[in-house]
C-alpha cells in the first residue's frame, strides 16, 4: 500500500528510512508492477489519443516513468516533498503540482489519468468529490484508472482484520453511477492480479506493518503482526505469501451530448 508522507504515531509512520525500507522490501518480494504495467500497456493500446497523462499521487514516479514516454506530456499531482524529489530524478519531464486534488489547479485534458493506491489516504466522505475532480480535468473520452487492492483478498483482509477499515471500490463505482450525467459515460471494474512472497518471517511482518498504516487506526503490537502472519500467511513450503490482487476503476468521460 502506498502512503503519502504525513506524520503518524508508530514506528513506521515516523521513520521515513522504515518505511521507505518497509516499502523497497514489499515491491522487491511482489509481482505487483510486472502485472500492473501489462495491464497499463493494454489499455494504451485502446487509447483514441495519447496527448496527455494526468497521474496523482505517482509517489517515486516508478509507474509515471512506465507510462511517460507513451504521452507529449506528463502532468503529475505529489504533495509529498520528498515523493517529488523521488519524481524528479525518475520521470524529469514531467510537470508536478505540490497541491493536493481538491486544492489544486490543472491546466490540462487528460487522455488517461491514474489514481493508483491514493484514495487509502483520502477521507472516506471525499473519494467521490475527489474523483469527480479529476475526471475534470481529463478529456472528453479520456479514461481515469483508480486502483485499490481487492478488499476480499489476503493483505486487505488483514487490514479490516487489525484496523476495522474496508476499502472497496465497488462502493465508489456505485456511489459515481448515481451522479447526474454529463460527467462519466462509462464505468468498469477489472481485477489485476498481484501476490507478494517471501522466504523471511521479519520481513514478512515488516511488509504487514507497512501495510497497516492506515491514517487515523491504531497501530497493532509487532507481537500481534508477527502471531497473525504465523497463522495466516504460511506458504506450506516454509515461507509466506500474501495476495494483494487489486481492483481497476475504469472510469471514462463523457463527450458533449452523450448520456451514461
Amino acid at each position: 500500500m502506498k502512503r503519502q508522507k504525513t506524520v503518524e504515531a508508530g514506528t513506521l509512520r515516523t521513520q521515513e528510512d522504515a518505511y521507505r525500507e518497509a516499502f523497497t522490501r514489499f515491491i522487491d518480494g511482489t509481482d505487483e508492477k510486472t502485472t500492473t504495467h501489462a495491464y497499463l500497456r493494454d489499455v494504451l493500446q485502446q487509447l483514441p489519443a495519447r496527448q496527455v497523462l494526468l497521474d496523482v499521487g505517482p509517489a517515486d514516479g516508478t509507474t509515471t516513468r512506465h507510462l511517460a514516454p507513451y504521452f507529449e506530456r506528463t502532468v503529475c499531482i505529489e504533495p509529498s516533498e520528498p515523493m517529488r524529489r523521488a519524481l524528479a530524478l525518475a520521470c524529469p519531464q514531467a510537470e508536478v503540482v505540490g497541491e493536493p486534488v481538491l486544492e489544486a489547479r490543472i491546466d490540462a485534458q487528460a487522455d488517461l489519468a491514474l489514481l493508483s493506491h491514493v484514495l487509502y489516504y483520502v477521507p472516506r466522505a471525499q473519494w467521490v468529490a475527489t474523483v469527480s475532480r479529476i475526471m475534470e480535468w481529463s478529456a472528453p473520452g479520456g479514461l481515469l484508472l483508480v486502483l485499490l487492492q481487492n478488499p476480499d483478498e489476503a493483505c486487505m483482509r488483514m487490514v479490516q482484520h487489525f484496523t476495522g477499515v474496508r476499502f472497496d471500490l465497488r462502493e465508489l463505482a456505485d456511489e459515481l453511477a448515481a451522479l447526474p450525467p454529463g460527467l462519466i459515460s462509462g464505468i468498469e471494474l477489472d481485477t489485476v492480479p498481484a501476490c507478494y512472497r517471501s522466504g523471511d518471517l521479519n520481513e514478512t511482518v515488516a511488509v504487514a506493518d507497512f501495510h497497516l498504516a492506515v491514517p487515523g487506526a491504531p497501530t497493532p503490537r509487532r507481537e500481534a503482526i508477527e502471531a497473525y502472519v504465523r497463522q495466516h500467511l504460511r506458504d506450506g513450503q516454509g515461507g509466506y505469501v500474501m495476495r494483494h490482487d487489486q481492483h481497476v476503476l475504469r472510469l471514462q468521460r463523457a463527450r458533449p451530448g452523450s448520456k451514461r
